[in-house]
């Protein structure tokens, strides 16, 4: 069955892997997006009769009324992100996850249906040795992870809603992020050879950009069973520290060296151990390993450098 899908943020990171896979499966698309950072990521979509493109902005609701009329699936992605925009732009920050939502369940019918991807940094500092599950006491530490969270009570609340608590993502992507931890670590890997590292005990789960474009894929076909739940997205195979994230990297690129310093701290303290039993018991399970994306990663960087940045 084809659904209308509305997709704010849809030119984003996640978005232009997602809405791709959307529209070969036959659904009508809907991508609104301000484009804010230059990129060009959904040209090879254009060519789709169910594809539709809006530039504007995810907050303005005159816009969310009337891209809202036919939408049967709405997927709020538009979000800034990174601890460095968000500290640069607070509210914009705010504004963009938490009020964006609000609006958009403001104007929803109560029959169209949510899935809002959230973040699994929501779970702050866990306990040394306890996985947190979609039970566990949220307490996001970043403002980008309150803000989620915050969007996530209000989208749940709505209800009709499905909730993805993802993992930090990794892997090659249109519009590409170069900031995300793996893909930031086999960068300089690739590139600097070497890479020094703060508190590198800390643990944290990871997923791959084309798994949570599945998990999306799999909400909607499984939507009934799943919706008005939290789901935690991520490897399960994969909560790993930095040290260890380096290691496995240095697998693949011998010649990497990597140094903790013994001074400074990390401005994302997020520290946890994550369980994804919840979603894997619906029928879901990642298919893109770790080991996989760092291989990826190292291809896409030989195309991709950040020397236009540079003065060198």
């Amino acid at each position: 069955m084809s659904y209308n899908i509305l997709v704010t943020g849809g030119a984003g990171y996640l978005g232009s892997v997602l809405v791709p896979e959307l529209l070969k499966l036959g659904h009508k698309v809907t991508v609104l997006d301000n484009f804010m950072f230059g990129q060009s990521p959904l040209l090879d979509c254009c060519s789709s009769e169910n594809f539709n493109v809006v530039r504007g902005d995810a907050r303005d609701e005159d816009i969310l009324k009337l891209l809202l009329e036919k939408a049967d699936y709405i997927i709020p992605l538009a979000a800034l992100v990174g601890a460095p925009l968000c500290s640069r732009d607070k509210i914009g920050t705010i504004t963009t996850i938490r009020d964006a939502a609000a609006s958009l369940v403001k104007l929803a019918s109560k029959e169209q249906r949510f899935i809002i991807p959230t973040t699994n940094s929501g779970y702050g500092i866990g306990q040394k040795g306890v996985y947190c599950t979609e039970e566990t006491p949220l307490n996001p530490i970043t403002l980008y992870g309150k803000a989620k969270v915050e969007a996530e009570k209000i989208v749940l609340d709505k209800g009709n809603s499905i909730s993805f608590r993802l993992a930090t993502v990794f892997g090659t992507s249109p519009r590409m992020r170069l900031d995300l931890l793996v893909n930031d670590f086999t960068y300089r890997a690739v590139k600097d050879r070497f890479v020094v590292i703060f508190e590198g005990h800390f643990k944290r789960n990871y997923i791959h950009i084309r798994d949570v474009a599945r998990a999306f894929i799999h909400a909607v076909n499984n939507f009934d069973t799943m919706k008005n739940e939290p789901y935690n997205v991520g490897l399960s195979d994969a909560n790993l520290s930095k040290l260890e994230l380096c290691a496995k990297i240095k697998e693949y690129v011998p010649d990497f060296v990597y140094l903790e310093s013994p001074i400074g701290e990390d401005p994302d303290k997020r520290d946890y151990i994550v369980s994804n039993e919840k979603i894997e018991k619906t029928g879901f399970n990642p298919v893109y390993s770790l080991e996989m994306g760092i291989k990826e990663l190292i291809k896409g960087y030989k195309i991709i450098t950040n020397s236009k940045y540079s003065n060198v």
